[in-house]
Order: structure tokens, then C-alpha cells, then sequence
């Protein structure tokens, strides 16, 4: 891609809790008309409901993904990240959706999105620019081993919320010129057609939304150069607000991955980064997490990590992760993943090989 605009993005780490949760507030209304209540799958995370009405609570990708998974377990319905992109309005987005309004062209308001995805609450990765003749908006993964379903979740709400806020902000009649999916095609493809009324092609090298050339260029219907000059201002001192706490995050992550089998204490994070024990708690409050959380990410990273190497046996696996024995292993594995410890290596063995495993949840969809 030439071009293109890529987005600040900080830290990669799935565990650090820097998303706005926006996606999982329009998940938990959603579900509701499904008779699902989602409190208890957010309390094991850590959220509730006063917490998720919080305008500073940032959630981590590994919060975010596990409450999807049930959330798409418990509904039964394989385009939940359809209706979930589909119900959102552009106040979703904060000031990036005003930026967006504001914006001079719909390729600016593209841009901005990407360039403030962080501050929006994104979970994929967004990328976009000119791929040959074409204007190309891209969405990736951000954890290559994130559970498969909750994949296919978020590229489907990605693409959804895209499409229904490019409507709301520029023309109701806005159409992708074609919509590229890595994943499988679901059992049923209507939704899909109804939604994005263009061609569809299901598994493709990546995640791709062409925009077509006679929209591209089209003057905003809010245009306001002054009012999107002053909001990009803004959001910069949200990102430079966001980029410190993410500093802090990874800072505390890499010490954490660098000492296991031993977790340091908290005081002795606290005396490592010249803080009070109480001022390094009240800075990690304000990211949305706690130092415990930091300790659980980091360790699950280290598991999936040693599970892909079959020479070692679980016992190996529970000592190098910093676990007390083997089930204190299973049953982190269990809450994280919902299946037991060899189940997952067989997933990742089957992945390498290009197989599906022979159980387990998150299995990719059959090709329709």
C-alpha cells in the first residue's frame, strides 16, 4: 500500500488496557435483545456496569476479546459483530466522530479516524491508502492469537461501523465498491449483501473496504475547517495523554515478562520506578487496569507463547509462567481460553499446519 496513513498506535500488547469500550457497550445493548445479561461475563474481567459508564475506563484487548467470546457463545448468532457495528452512531466515537463531521473530504474523515483510532476504541488496526487505483481501508488484527470467532467479530464489526458511520456522517447512500473478508463465508451471506449492497469475497488475503473513486473526493456535508481544526487539537492532547499511559503500561509489562518464573511485588515495581506505591496505583487506575491485571496478561502472553512448543511438557509450561503447579495452569487456561491447556496446543499445532483442530471452541466458520 502507497500512501498510506498508519495509525499511532503506541503499544501492540494485547494486555494493556488502552481501548475505550465503546465496542463492548454497544455489545452488552445488543445482546440484551437476545435475553443475554453480560454482567457476569464483564465482572470476571473486572468491569461492571458503574465501571463501563465511566468515560476514563480503558480496557485491554484480553478483556475485550473474552467478553465477545461469551457474548457470541451465548447468543448463538455468527453476525454479532454485524449488529453490533450497525447500531452505532457517530457520538460512539467521541471527537473523532465530530472530527470526522467536520471534515473537509470523506478521504480526510477516513484519515482522521485512522490517525485517532486509539482514541475511538478501535480493536482492529486501521490502515488506509491508495493500493493501485484504488482507495483502500484495511483492518487488522491486533493479536495474531486471538480466539478465531472473536476474530471474525471484530473484522465484522470493523467493517459495519465504517459503512453505517460513513452513511451517518457523509450520505445515506455510501457504498463500498467491493468488501474483501479473511475469514470464511457464514452459513448465511444476507446480512452481509443487505448491509454493504456491494460485492463480497470471503476468504481473501486480508481484510480490505475499497472506497469507490466518485466518493472518495466528496465534500463533507458538515465541512467546517475552523470547528475540525480545533477538535484535531484536542484529540493531539488526548493521544500525548494516551501515549504516557501506554509508556507506563509497557514499562511495567516488560518488567513483568523479564523477571518470570518471579513476579516482583508491587512495592518493588513501585521502588524500581522512584513512585509511591499509592501514586503508581492511582496512575494505573487511571488506565483502566491494576497491576494485577498486568501480571495475568503478561503471564497468558508467556503460555501461548510455551505452548507452541510441543517438546515442553505442561509442568515446564506452569514453572517458566510463573504458576504454582499445574492446575493453577488449567485453570487460567480455562478462563482464558475455555478449554483445557492441550486442547490449546493442539489449536496452535493445527493452526501451523494449516488444519482445524479436532475440538474446541472458535473454530472457523464452513465456507458458504
Amino acid at each position: 500500500m502507497t500512501e498510506a496513513t498508519r495509525p499511532e498506535n503506541g503499544t501492540t500488547r494485547s494486555t494493556s488496557a488502552t481501548i475505550s469500550p465503546n465496542i463492548l457497550r454497544y455489545l452488552d445493548q445488543i445482546t440484551e435483545e437476545y435475553g443475554v445479561d453480560l454482567e457476569p461475563e464483564l465482572a470476571q474481567v473486572g468491569l461492571t456496569e458503574t465501571l463501563m459508564r465511566s468515560a476514563a475506563l480503558r480496557v485491554s484487548y484480553r478483556q475485550g476479546s473474552a467478553v465477545i467470546r461469551r457474548a457470541v457463545e451465548l447468543t448463538g448468532d455468527e453476525n454479532l459483530g454485524l449488529r453490533v457495528g450497525a447500531a452505532q452512531h457517530l457520538t460512539a466515537w467521541g471527537l473523532v466522530g465530530f472530527a470526522m463531521l467536520a471534515s473537509d473530504t470523506l478521504q480526510v474523515a477516513i484519515e482522521a479516524g485512522v490517525r485517532f483510532q486509539n482514541v475511538s476504541g478501535a480493536m482492529t488496526v486501521w490502515s488506509a491508502g491508495r493500493e493501485g487505483s484504488d482507495y483502500v481501508i484495511r483492518a487488522d488484527l491486533p493479536d495474531p492469537m486471538i480466539d478465531p470467532n472473536v476474530a471474525v467479530f471484530l473484522v465484522e464489526e470493523a467493517f459495519s461501523s465504517v459503512v453505517t458511520l460513513g452513511r451517518l456522517a457523509a450520505d445515506p447512500g455510501l457504498t463500498p465498491q467491493e468488501v474483501h473478508f479473511a475469514f470464511a463465508a457464514p452459513r448465511d451471506v444476507q446480512p452481509f449483501r443487505d448491509l454493504f449492497r456491494c460485492p463480497l469475497h470471503f476468504s481473501a488475503s486480508g481484510n480490505r473496504l475499497v472506497v469507490p473513486q466518485t466518493w472518495i473526493n466528496r465534500t463533507m456535508p458538515g465541512r467546517d475547517p475552523v470547528t475540525y481544526a480545533a477538535t484535531l487539537e484536542l484529540l493531539e492532547g488526548q493521544m500525548a495523554s494516551r501515549r504516557r499511559q501506554q509508556d507506563l503500561l509497557e514499562i511495567l509489562e516488560i518488567s513483568v515478562a523479564q523477571s518470570l518464573p518471579v513476579v516482583p511485588s508491587f512495592s518493588e515495581q513501585a521502588r524500581r520506578h522512584a513512585s509511591s506505591e499509592r501514586t503508581l496505583r492511582r496512575r494505573l487506575a487511571d488506565c483502566g487496569t491494576s497491576y494485577e491485571a498486568i501480571v495475568e496478561g503478561v503471564r497468558r502472553e508467556r503460555v501461548e507463547l510455551l505452548l507452541h512448543r510441543p517438546h515442553l511438557t505442561l509442568r515446564e509450561v506452569a514453572r517458566q509462567a510463573g504458576f504454582s503447579d499445574e492446575r493453577a495452569l488449567r485453570r487460567a487456561v480455562r478462563r482464558w481460553h475455555g478449554m483445557a491447556p492441550l486442547q490449546l496446543r493442539e489449536g496452535f499445532s493445527s493452526e501451523t499446519a494449516g488444519t482445524t483442530p479436532s475440538q474446541g471452541p472458535g473454530e472457523p466458520r464452513d465456507q458458504a
